[in-house]
């Protein structure tokens, strides 16, 4: 990156951790832009170069996932199959980041489930992350998906992880581990994505396959 790319994601990050530290202290809805904005030390109209509003700040990496996801897609093998491509992407994200099992992830979650306005944030976005990966999936695979079978799966992997990440924070000793959440994770989606990996597995032309 560029001096000035780094640097506004320095800026960027101080902003997520002063949310973070008074979300948690003093509540969502009583935190405001400003008192945002006066502990990261920037102007409040500089904020919003950074970050359209208080929910959003809370998904500060959501587009990195689904680029992580076109991504996979993109570079895929010719022995990948759909399923194999998605959790190829969710391992990236789990070791290029902790948005998934750090102390924010925690807090937006606990957030969705009690604040009204983020959990309709976090509804749209995931619904606008599924629709935008199943499209590349459908492109990608057109011998094996059409429109409604690359939503499905899709929507089996997007849910897996939400619902592992939401029984994790019942538990919040377990999201204090990063590799305990990210192998939750993995297990949630193995579980979701098993017929799509065997429907791969048992394809005439998989490496895999005995064909003796």
């Amino acid at each position: 990156m560029s001096l000035r790319d780094r640097k506004r994601a320095r800026t960027r990050q101080i902003l997520v951790d002063a949310a973070t530290d008074l979300f948690e202290r003093d509540g969502y809805d009583e935190t405001t832009i400003a008192d945002i904005a006066a502990a990261a030390d920037i102007g409040t109209r500089t904020f919003f170069s950074y970050f359209a509003s208080k929910e959003e700040l809370l998904f500060p990496e959501s587009d990195a996932r689904v680029r992580a996801a076109i991504e996979a897609i993109a570079s895929r093998g010719p022995d990948d199959g759909p399923a194999e491509v998605l959790l190829r992407a969710l391992r990236k994200v789990g070791d290029d980041s902790d948005d998934l099992t750090g102390r924010l992830a925690a807090l937006r979650l606990r957030l969705v489930r009690t604040v009204p306005v983020v959990r309709g944030r976090a509804l749209q976005m995931q619904f606008d992350a599924q629709r935008e990966i199943a499209r590349h999936l459908a492109a990608a695979f057109p011998e094996r998906l059409d429109e409604v079978s690359a939503a499905a799966l899709t929507g089996a992997f997007v849910g897996a992880v939400t619902s592992a990440l939401q029984v994790l924070l019942e538990d919040p000793d377990r999201m204090r581990d990063p590799a305990e959440v990210q192998a939750a994770v993995r297990r949630a989606t193995d579980v979701a994505l098993t017929p799509w990996l065997r429907a791969s597995a048992e394809r005439p032309d998989h490496p895999t396959r005995d064909t003796a």
